[in-house]
C-alpha cells in the first residue's frame, strides 16, 4: 500500500510520460511552399492553426532552395520565424535527386544525343559537387536551428536494389561528415528514386549503419509500388532510425490513399517516436494552397480525436 509521498510523487513522474504518449498539435508542422505564397502568408497558416513547426523546402513564392540561400537571408529567417513562435523541424533538400551520371534511368525520356550529352554532363557536376552543397545544407540547418536535412538516392533504374551498395559507398562519407556537424541525413522514400518502398529504405539502413543517416518516412509513397504503407511496410523499417515523417494531403482525405494516421501515430509513439510530422499537401491544381488548409484542419481533426 502506497503511503502519502509516494502518492504525491505519482503526478511527478506521471506529467512527462503524458506528454510522449499521444500526437498533439505541437508535434504537427507544414512544407512552408505547399500551404503558401510568401514566408508571411505561411506564418499566417502556423498561427491559423497553432503549429510550432515548419519543414523548409523551396522559399515561398520564389524558385529557390532555403539550403542554397545567401547567409544572410537565412539569417534574416531563421529570425522572422523565431519572433512568430515557429521553429524549422525539417530541412528539405533536393540532394541527390538527378540521374546518378553513369546510370540509366529506367523511366526514359526522349532526347538527341546532344541533349543526352548536356544531361550527363550535368548530373557529373552535381555529383562531383555533392560535398560542397552538404557542406551548404549543414551550414543552412545550423543557422534555421535544425539538426535534420532531406537527401535522395538519385533517379531511380531498372533494377535499384543492384545498386544499394554503390549507394552504401556513397552516402557513408556524406553520413560521417552530417555526423561530425552534429547534424542528420535523412533519406526520403521517393518513388522516382532508387530508394522508393519501405523495403528499400530498411535494405539501406543496414548498410550503412552511421548515425549521421536516418529516415524521412514518407507513408504514401510506397503504395507506388504495391506496398501497404501502414502497418506492412512501417514494420519493415527500423523506428529508431525515423526521424522525420511527411503526411500525403490525399493520405487524410476520403480515397484509395487514405491512411489510418490515428493508428499511424498511435503506433509511432507506443514505439518511441520522438520527431514531428509534416504536412507536405502535394495537390497541384488552382486550389493548392486551400487544400493544405484543408488537411491541415482534417490533421487536427484526427489529432484531437487521437
Amino acid at each position: 500500500m502506497m503511503n502519502r509521498r509516494q502518492l504525491l510523487s505519482l503526478p511527478l513522474i506521471a506529467a512527462p510520460l503524458l506528454g510522449k504518449s499521444r500526437v498533439d498539435k505541437s508535434r504537427i508542422g507544414i512544407v512552408t511552399d505547399e500551404c503558401a505564397k510568401s514566408p508571411a502568408e505561411a506564418i499566417a497558416f502556423a498561427k491559423k492553426f497553432g503549429l510550432r513547426w515548419f519543414e523548409l523546402r523551396n522559399v515561398p513564392g520564389a524558385r529557390k532552395e532555403y539550403y542554397t540561400i545567401p547567409e544572410e537571408e537565412l539569417r534574416a529567417a531563421a529570425k522572422e520565424f523565431s519572433a512568430n513562435g515557429v521553429k524549422v523541424s525539417f530541412l528539405n533538400t533536393g540532394m541527390l535527386k538527378f540521374g546518378l551520371y553513369d546510370t540509366e534511368p529506367a523511366r526514359k525520356r526522349q532526347e538527341t544525343a546532344e541533349q543526352r550529352a548536356n544531361r550527363l554532363a550535368v548530373e557529373k557536376q552535381r555529383f562531383d559537387r555533392r560535398m560542397e552543397d552538404l557542406q551548404k545544407a549543414i551550414r543552412a540547418a545550423h543557422i534555421l536551428g535544425t539538426d535534420k536535412i532531406r537527401i535522395f538516392t538519385f533517379t531511380r533504374i531498372a533494377e535499384p536494389a543492384k545498386l544499394l551498395p554503390r549507394l552504401a559507398e556513397i552516402l557513408g562519407p556524406m553520413a560521417l561528415a552530417a555526423e561530425k556537424e552534429k547534424v542528420k541525413l535523412l533519406i526520403e522514400n521517393e518513388t522516382s528514386c532508387n530508394v522508393g518502398s519501405c523495403a528499400e529504405l530498411a535494405a539501406m539502413m543496414k548498410l550503412v549503419s552511421s548515425k549521421g543517416l536516418g529516415i524521412n518516412w514518407d507513408a504514401m509513397n510506397g503504395m507506388a509500388f504495391k506496398e501497404t504503407p501502414f502497418p506492412d511496410g512501417y514494420k519493415l523499417l527500423p523506428n529508431k532510425r525515423i526521424h522525420n515523417v511527411q503526411i500525403k494531403g490525399r493520405s487524410v482525405q476520403p480515397g484509395p490513399q487514405l491512411l489510418d494516421w490515428a493508428a499511424i501515430f498511435k503506433t509511432m509513439i507506443q514505439d518511441g517516436y520522438k520527431g514531428q510530422f509534416g504536412l507536405e499537401t502535394h495537390i497541384f491544381d488552382e486550389r493548392a494552397i486551400e487544400h493544405s488548409h484543408e488537411c491541415m484542419a482534417e490533421i487536427m481533426r484526427i489529432v484531437e480525436k487521437v
